[in-house]
């Protein structure tokens, strides 16, 4: 070999030693703001095994969907329902093959914390009666968790004394902070969601059968980075993500 050849090369290793991160930029990922917690450490574990760390962008999955359909730049779509992941199907928003359930959840009624009260959740027991003020959640119709939360109150036959009560968030974070400082005495939220404050009081679980199973589903978008595929399948199968969504309560029987 020429020293000419040699030390082209050896500056090319050089380069490349000095410059890894520009063989891989960070995966772009719109998610459910319910996985905040979750997505954030598995982020950091996908950047701890050499990858770019990817950049997170948390909001209600109906707004995450709508910018994504507008054309904001996103890798992933990761949704607390499948309404509005359908959504983005049916528009022809994702890369085919891509998506799947990966994980689960529960929906919960919550109180500020040494303010509960007894609840029986079967037709017949008067919720609205039990308690005084507003009642927060998502926005229903909208929002996933205040889909989930009307049906499961039209189930129990409580939405019609309970409708004019209610404040829609923008998402389920903004409901529980509301819980948290009291502005509602009472809040509809995903366990996860409850789990990690420590300012309210879970005081029942909504049967499953009260409204429709809660699943997340993600997905690459159409035109997603190279690198999207290999996030996707960490987030999917491995194993350290599977221990970080059952530390925050996720159910991962979906997966």
């Amino acid at each position: 070999m020429s020293d000419w050849i040699r030390r082209a090369a050896l500056c090319a290793l050089a380069l490349a030693l000095a410059f890894p991160a520009l063989a891989e930029q960070p995966v772009r990922v719109f998610a459910a703001a319910s996985l905040t917690n979750a997505l954030n450490e598995i982020a950091t574990e996908w950047e701890k095994a050499g990858h770019a760390k990817p950049s997170l962008a948390f909001a209600a999955s109906s707004a995450l969907a709508k910018q994504i359909e507008a054309g904001a730049p996103a890798d992933v779509f990761a949704s607390a329902d499948a309404t509005w992941m359908d959504y983005l199907d049916q528009r022809g928003k994702l890369q085919p093959g891509t998506r799947a359930n990966v994980v689960g959840n529960s929906l919960v009624l919550i109180v500020p914390q040494s303010r509960r009260f007894p609840v029986t959740m079967k037709h017949g027991f008067d919720l609205a009666g039990a308690f005084d003020g507003k009642l927060c959640t998502g926005e229903p119709g909208v929002v996933p968790v205040g889909i989930y939360a009307r049906e499961a109150l039209q189930h129990l036959g409580w939405w019609n004394a309970l409708q004019s009560r209610v404040v829609g968030t923008d998402d389920v974070r903004t409901a529980l902070a509301f819980v948290e400082r009291g502005e509602c005495p009472l809040g509809i939220v995903y366990a996860t969601d409850a789990k990690i404050s420590r300012k309210v009081e879970v005081i029942a679980t909504f049967p499953a059968d009260t409204h429709k199973p809660i699943v997340y589903p993600i997905a690459a978008v159409r035109g997603a980075r190279p690198e999207t595929a290999a996030f996707l399948q960490f987030v999917k199968t491995s194993k350290t993500a599977a221990r970080i969504f059952a530390k925050y309560g996720f159910t991962t029987g979906t997966r």
